[in-house]
């Protein structure tokens, strides 16, 4: 039998996260006879999806974290690796602070195909977005393909020169569409074992990073309290910034109403309990979160920073962060009582659309093996 062709998705780590999720979806639905993914990350430590990677077929090496000091050793690791580990059909990297070393090194390495995955708009405050900015300047000279999960995206990271000149292809970030659609039974359940049965649940799923912006969002919910008691902000996730959340909702008054959950990984069942997303990001590439709630029919409430494409269906509506936590939240219960119809239908709309992973893994493996460019022309 012929072996597959190999992929190395280059990325932060395999822990979970929206570049993460989306590369993990499209390797599930894969054939992979046909093409097989390995993952280059930048940490030693275990992350969520390893198990489920190798027994899917796939290797995981560790490279350097990149500290700007180490810049000449950051390229050396890369030659190394890609000298011991020749044959690759293509190089696909997620992280673009890096992009514009590792890539250009692979394609002299000899990988027929380089690609640049732009997946966030924005970047970290301080010393470390000026240098991440400083370092992928140029990136869309230096890598065959430059995807974006949208247009913000690819404008953010390769600037508008590149964007002017359509060499930014954005790919949608797709989802399995099925996973996430309402299931009244999962409600009723799920409900039940957090004792929300008669509660209104506000949710929000993300790591505790500052782009999120989860002080706002229980500023918004200490709003919201004033005017429904019985409102109750569910949180899904961890990271960083989880305790200066905790005290932020403790100095609000709110702590014993707001659920800090923590990383879920059957996070699909908890979009089936909300009744509405909440969703104040101060930027964000294509927010994963926002279409699977739409998946399951719920309304989302999030800000007009974030990309006009993440609105698909009727169910989401954008404000500016400036109008205060007060007017977020009188809208977020106007947009309650306005959406009223079935939490079912939404699939279609977000499958015409782009965001269905099953059709977009076709595209990519015709990508993968031959740089396919019909996948940028539907």
């Amino acid at each position: 039998m012929k072996e597959p062709i190999r992929v190395l998705h280059v990325l932060g780590g395999t822990n979970l996260g929206g570049a993460e999720s989306r590369v993990m979806d499209l390797y599930r639905h894969i054939d992979r006879e046909r093409i097989q993914f390995d993952f280059a990350v930048h940490t030693q430590e275990k992350g969520f999806f390893d198990e489920e990677i190798k027994k899917l077929g796939g290797r995981i090496y560790p490279l350097p974290r990149f500290k700007v000091y180490n810049w000449l050793s950051y390229q050396k690791a890369w030659k190394q690796f890609l000298k011991e580990h020749p044959g690759y059909a293509a190089v696909h990297g997620h992280m673009t602070s890096t992009a514009s070393i590792y890539l250009p090194t692979a394609k002299k390495s000899g990988v027929p195909i380089t690609v640049a995955h732009a997946r966030s708009a924005g970047t970290d405050a301080g010393i470390k977005g000026l240098l991440t900015r400083l370092i992928r300047k140029n990136l869309w000279k230096q890598t065959d393909y430059c995807f974006a999960c949208s247009a913000l995206a690819g404008e953010a990271v390769y600037g508008k020169t590149a964007c002017a000149q359509e060499l930014v292809h954005v790919i949608p970030n797709a989802i399995t569409l099925e996973k996430y659609a309402y299931d009244p039974n999962m409600r009723e359940q799920m409900r039940q074992e957090w004792q929300l049965q008669d509660k209104l649940v506000i949710g929000h799923v993300g790591r505790f990073h500052a782009a999120k912006n989860h002080g706002f969002l229980l500023e918004v919910f200490a709003e919201i309290k004033k005017l429904r008691q019985d409102a109750v902000l569910f949180l899904v996730g961890e990271g960083e910034g989880m305790e200066a959340a905790k005290q932020k909702a403790s100095e609000l008054g709110i702590m014993q109403d707001v659920v800090f959950a923590g990383k879920k990984t059957n996070v699909s069942d908890y979009y089936q309990m909300f009744d509405v997303l909440l969703f104040p990001s101060l930027y964000e590439g294509m927010p994963g979160t926002v279409l699977e709630a739409q998946a399951a029919g719920l309304s989302c409430l999030i800000s007009d920073t974030i990309t006009p494409e993440a609105g698909v269906t009727e169910l989401v509506e954008y404000k500016n962060l400036q109008d205060g936590a007060q007017k977020w939240a009188e809208s977020l219960l106007t947009l309650l009582q306005k959406n009223t119809a079935e939490r079912t239908g939404r699939l279609q709309a977000l499958r015409a659309a782009g965001f269905d992973v099953s059709d977009q893994a076709v595209k990519m493996m015709n990508f993968y093996e031959k740089g396919d460019e019909s996948l940028f022309s539907s």
